[in-house]
């Protein structure tokens, strides 16, 4: 992530789910003998993972990371497509244009499609109408992390020492509108606190020194970021914003567990093609994501990245793109964004 506008717009896209879902049906149950056949034949060509971001970027590493067990499992090349631009929306609208066939799939996150959808007034693209969800690829959550002068070490202390302070704390992101400044929105309603938001020009490692210094007394951001802090006694660590302990750091109780239901700050990606693609296809590249995701080398090179592997069906998949768009606009109406 990086700072100010343009912390916003890489959003990176990652940090277990909290959000409960329906479960989803076999969606090769529900097609035709016609469209089955067409699905036993694919792929026949190579496939296309259009990544928003430019080479080396996080979602670029991602991609590479599922797109060669996927190769393997297809039998069929993957191309990494790199088309940034527009802060992750150009490769998106790309993929919401192309042919409805299976091979042209696009490695879509949290900026794209749940934030952009709440800051922006114009979209170039409907994610709910333009596009046929796979499945969520890769989740990054978010670690609630305190000054090491706070007089506070835990998720209680916190939000009492927020409410009885004289003055109103003050929160750090690397940037008005990233993630980590919509997170302490979200915060700040959920546990009925005042705070201030400090933003950082020199984005996320900015922040951080200036929360060790003393200058701010909270923030959020990734678990992998914070836990060196953490580890070395700079920071403290107070809870992570997850459905379930991180592997990163197994020993901090979730927001939730620590008083706040229902709390969850993720950057995530998943995979999605276009509308109308056909369903048996989708529920193909549904199976092979699902499995790949559950092997130990891809569980393991996601987690150095950061990351933990998430898997589930296209429509959980599609009902939490609904859940997380609803739950950052309310946190960016909460803090008043607007596009610039």
């Amino acid at each position: 992530m990086q700072d100010g506008k343009d912390g916003f717009r890489w959003l990176l896209g990652w940090a277990a789910l909290a959000v409960s879902l329906m479960a989803g049906t076999s969606v090769a149950a529900m097609v035709g003998p016609d469209a089955a056949k067409s699905a036993a034949g694919y792929p026949s060509r190579p496939v296309r993972l259009v990544v928003p971001f430019p080479p080396g970027s996080p979602s670029d590493i991602l991609a590479r990371t599922i797109g060669e067990p996927l190769a393997q499992r297809l039998a069929r090349t993957v191309v990494i497509d790199n088309r940034a631009g527009a802060g992750g929306l150009s490769g998106v609208e790309l993929v919401a244009a192309a042919q409805p066939d299976g091979y042209t799939l696009v490695l879509g996150g949290t900026g794209a499609l749940a934030i952009s959808p709440g800051l922006r007034a114009a979209m170039p693209f409907n994610v709910a109408r333009d596009f046929a969800p796979v499945t969520l690829a890769a989740a990054m959550p978010q670690m609630l992390v305190a000054g090491p002068q706070v007089p506070a070490s835990s998720l209680a202390e916190l939000v009492a020492l927020a409410k009885t302070s004289r003055a109103p704390l003050n929160f750090a992101s690397g940037g008005t509108g990233t993630v980590a400044h919509l997170a302490g929105e979200l915060f700040k309603n959920a546990a009925k606190i005042e705070a201030t938001h400090i933003p950082y020009r020199g984005g996320t490692p900015a922040a951080v020194t200036e929360i060790i210094a003393g200058q701010v007394q909270f923030m959020f951001s990734g678990v992998a970021v914070l836990m060196p802090y953490v580890k070395s006694g700079r920071l403290k660590g107070i809870a992570v914003a997850a459905g379930k302990r991180s592997m990163l750091a197994p020993q901090l109780p979730t927001v939730i567990e620590a008083g706040l239901p229902g709390f969850t700050i993720e950057v995530w990606v998943g995979v999605l093609a276009p509308a109308q693609s056909p369903p048996a296809v989708i529920d193909k590249l549904n199976r092979e994501l699902n499995a790949l995701l559950k092997s130990k080398e891809v569980q393991d090179r996601m987690l150095a990245l950061g990351a933990e592997a998430a898997g589930g069906s296209p429509e959980q998949f599609r009902a939490f793109i609904a859940a997380e768009t609803d739950k950052w606009r309310r946190s960016i109406r909460s803090a008043n964004l607007k596009e610039e």
